[in-house]
């Protein structure tokens, strides 16, 4: 197939939002914490849905979340701990199938990529990794039929109906140099599985091949984890790279991305500021 030749959307925007040191600083002093997300629908065209990771949401909150921002708008939804963390991606297909009918699907043609995180101790294995991938829905159609599946646990609480059946993507963040194998990042595209680029202020390492269609970021701290802010020169470097991945010129094949961009430096209220000065950049640097 011949590679596009318009340039990529590139959204920037944060890893959840409800933190209380945001209030009185970038959320402004007396907004009513219902309207937070709305606040963040105002200044950012995405934002990364945290909360599905410790546990499954339900399909009044996906729908309210839906209902504050604009039709514009995009939900990155990071997948279930459950599935990455204690079953460690084996025998995961029930997991999935409860995932998905939880109210993932209600967010409509605003739900994004899929995160999927892995613990530091899981290291690549071919044949558990391929196994995974391959029982990841493509599209929302597909992730319909896999919700259909739901156990007792969701009954009267889940959400099995689609707007349309759309391409869905997926992103991985593995914390293990061992998924810089080769043959971890042929399965990945293979899959059209993004690989995230994380930077943890050293702590895990940081992958940057790009092996889907997109690319996904998330910046936890340059220099001290969920920390520390972003200087300009380090925020000029990402926008640099942003900015060539969604035009093309920073990738072997030439092919423009679609780039999602989420900061994760929020423990002392830095994410929000970070992102609005990271794309005030890669807008100057995309001209």
């Amino acid at each position: 197939m011949a590679a596009s030749s318009s340039p990529g959307t590139v959204r920037i925007g944060v890893s959840g939002w409800r933190y209380a040191r945001w209030r009185g600083d970038f959320y402004p002093k007396g907004l009513p914490q219902r309207r937070e997300l709305e606040y963040i629908g105002e200044r950012f065209s995405t934002v990364e849905l945290n909360g599905s990771f410790y546990s499954l949401q339900r399909p009044e909150s996906y729908r309210r979340w839906r209902e504050s921002v604009s039709d514009g708008f995009v939900f990155a939804v990071k997948g279930s701990r459950y599935i990455t963390h204690m079953l460690r991606l084996r025998g995961a297909e029930q997991a999935l199938a409860n995932f998905f009918a939880s109210g993932v699907l209600a967010l409509g043609r605003q739900l994004g990529p899929i995160l999927w995180q892995l613990p530091e101790r899981q290291r690549f294995d071919r044949d558990l990794l391929a196994e995974f991938l391959g029982a990841l829905p493509r599209s929302t159609g597909e992730a319909r039929e896999l919700a259909l599946r739901y156990d007792d646990r969701l009954e009267g609480r889940s959400w099995l109906e689609i707007e349309a059946d759309v391409p869905l993507r997926h992103a991985i963040e593995p914390r293990s140099r061992s998924f810089a194998d080769p043959e971890s990042l042929r399965l990945l595209q293979r899959h059209g599985v993004a690989l995230v680029a994380a930077d943890t202020a050293g702590r895990w390492p940081r992958f940057d091949a790009l092996t889907a269609d997109f690319a996904y970021v998330r910046l936890h701290g340059a220099r001290m984890l969920y920390h520390s802010a972003y200087t300009s020169e380090e925020l000029e470097v990402w926008a640099e790279l942003v900015a060539a991945w969604g035009d093309g010129t920073g990738a072997g094949d030439g092919r423009p991305r679609d780039v999602y961009v989420y900061f994760d430096n929020d423990a002392r209220g830095h994410a929000p500021h970070d992102a609005e000065a990271l794309e005030a950049l890669v807008d100057a640097a995309r001209g």
